[in-house]
């Protein structure tokens, strides 16, 4: 019997909530140039991604997740990002959500951590450990050189590990908070999608990254 990844849909005309259906790789729609499998890991059941090579960008290696059009509202989730074996030395197990994606996954706002960043010997790197991007105008590069520091923040993890994220979004504000906290780790109070986007909502991978992620629920 395959593993599952289990998940709460609460959108209306969709399914009650509460209600755990259980999510296959067969139930997801792949984007970009990945391998998506199922398997059990660190305990949890998990869906796996895995990023097979170029190209990449901030919205080219997504797994959408079927039937959803979310504006506000949470999603939280508990992910696990590695270096996937023979990555870069840059690779750092960019993991994430993004949310509000339009129809061809071209446009969305995106929060992804990196975890190798949240214990490394480094205080810029550490900085850099949280990110907060915005597909096709606003990628990393264009925040930390334009508004360096609003965008990103530390926190402490590990590749590999599992982190809770929960993403709370209302109008054009959003708070990523992690692992449980009460406090977001960090705060976006200009979305640049705008207040009144809508979209899909899918899982996350960043470049030479293997990517593991279970129990999401999303609550619109």
């Amino acid at each position: 019997m395959p593993h599952k990844l289990m998940m709460v849909l609460a959108a209306v005309g969709l399914m009650g909530a509460g209600q755990m259906p259980s999510l296959a790789p067969a139930d997801v729609r792949p984007v970009g140039n990945i391998a998506v499998s199922a398997e059990t890991y660190s305990g949890r059941a998990a869906l796996r991604a895995d990023d097979l090579g170029p190209p990449n960008g901030q919205v080219e290696k997504l797994v959408r997740l079927p039937g959803l059009e979310f504006g506000d509202g949470e999603i939280e989730l508990w992910v696990a990002g590695s270096p996937a074996g023979g990555a870069v030395a840059g690779a750092r197990g960019f993991v994430g959500v993004a949310f509000r994606l339009s129809g061809d996954s071209t446009t969305g706002e995106v929060f992804y951590i990196r975890p190798t960043n949240g214990r490394a010997d480094d205080q810029e790197r550490r900085n850099h450990a949280v990110q907060y991007i915005s597909a096709p105008d606003w990628p990393w590069e264009r925040t930390r050189r334009e508004t360096p520091s609003r965008y990103e923040a530390y926190a402490d993890m590990e590749p590999g590990r599992w982190t809770r994220m929960r993403v709370v979004v209302s109008g054009d504000k959003a708070r990523l908070f992690l692992d449980g906290a009460t406090q977001p780790v960090l705060i976006v109070n200009d979305l640049k999608g705008g207040a009144a986007r809508k979209g899909g909502v899918a899982l996350w991978i960043g470049p030479g990254t293997t990517a593991r992620f279970a129990d999401v629920r999303i609550h619109p």
